[in-house]
């Protein structure tokens, strides 16, 4: 082979080389100093005590939405709804309501893509994390929180409406029911046997603590987690919102950061604790051993199931999801009339 062409392929040889080390060099020192791309932020995450407790709420409203105004025809078949309607411990039972709320909130696509925007900066997501935990009130300033509020809002208020319209029917039944044309007047009218019996009877299933149901606890615990699976009212509700209702949406807030899985439990367990929440419900239970304490007739104790427990369920509901609206003006233009005028 001739030199010429072997000195000639030789220099070709090199000049490709050197080409491709320099090229090696300009990759390495354009990627010099540059930061890989963060992970992607955690999926929602939304712990089984939540769902548990959750559970307990549901399955206690649905047994107590089962009470039958005007289908009373013992006296016996009122204390089994009294047992039926008492049968529930007040902090659980308060827990239970913000924790479904929570869930209820994760229901909000608005307010989970509005919460998430905040999870792709890790940094970002710690600091919105610690806003949480230090204010659950900060989570009511986050995106969607109005969308999230309304469809807690409606589910409880459904659950209200239906406690109300039962407690009207007792308490309407416990004056129909002393009427001389109604046949149940006779044993309605007869004195209780055995009142201490019964009053601590409802005393100690106040007391009892209420389990999860686990039928109810795995749909709750996928719903929250996906995101999908509960039946809700679009809606929107403005602040201001009741302490409960933050609660709610504090917890719904650190699930859709990927903050409230099992990790996290210390933190959803304070977030479900409300003093006005219990207050109302531990006075109602008062109230109801109270009235049965004074009852003597069965038509009495008519009134006191409808009154403080399907009245008074209704009512707690009621305040945990709706602020008191305050006005000012003429007391005599806003006073309900006397009946007849």
């Amino acid at each position: 082979m001739p030199k010429a062409f072997m000195t000639r392929g030789l220099t070709v040889a090199a000049i490709a080389a050197a080409a491709l080390l320099a090229s090696c060099s300009t990759d390495s020192s354009k990627n010099k100093g540059v930061a890989p791309p963060p992970p992607p932020p955690p999926p929602v995450t939304l712990n089984q005590s939540v769902a548990d407790a959750a559970s307990i709420y549901v399955a206690f409203l649905r047994q107590a939405q089962t009470i039958q105004p005007g289908g009373f025809s013992s006296a016996e078949s009122i204390q089994a709804e009294i047992r039926k309607g008492a049968s529930y411990e007040p902090e659980e039972l308060s827990r239970g309501l913000i924790a479904y709320g929570s869930i209820i909130a994760l229901q909000s696509p608005e307010f989970v893509a509005g919460v998430r925007q905040f999870a792709v900066d890790p940094v970002q997501r710690q600091q919105v994390i610690a806003q949480i935990v230090a204010d659950p009130a900060y989570a009511a300033s986050l995106p969607g929180a109005d969308a999230a509020a309304g469809l807690i809002t409606a589910a409880i208020n459904n659950d209200a409406v239906a406690m109300r319209t039962i407690a009207d029917g007792i308490e309407q039944d416990a004056y129909t029911i002393q009427e001389r044309r109604d046949p149940r007047r006779r044993w309605a009218t007869t004195p209780i046997a055995n009142r201490e019996v019964r009053l601590e009877g409802a005393k100690t299933l106040s007391a009892v603590d209420m389990l999860p149901s686990a039928n109810e606890a795995a749909s709750l615990f996928t719903a929250a987690n996906t995101g999908t699976g509960l039946t809700v009212e679009p809606s929107r509700k403005a602040p201001p919102y009741t302490p409960a209702l933050t609660r709610s949406l504090a917890i719904a807030a650190l699930a859709a950061l990927g903050a409230a899985g099992d990790e996290a439990k210390a933190n959803t367990d304070a977030l479900v604790i409300e003093p006005n929440s219990e207050f109302c419900l531990n006075m109602s239970k008062l109230m109801l051993f109270q009235c049965l304490a004074a009852s003597r007739p069965s038509y009495e104790d008519m009134f006191c199931l409808g009154r403080h427990v399907a009245r008074d369920l209704s009512s707690c509901a009621t305040q945990a999801v709706y602020a008191p609206i305050i006005t000012v003006g003429d007391p005599t233009a806003t006073r309900t009339p006397a009946p007849g005028n």
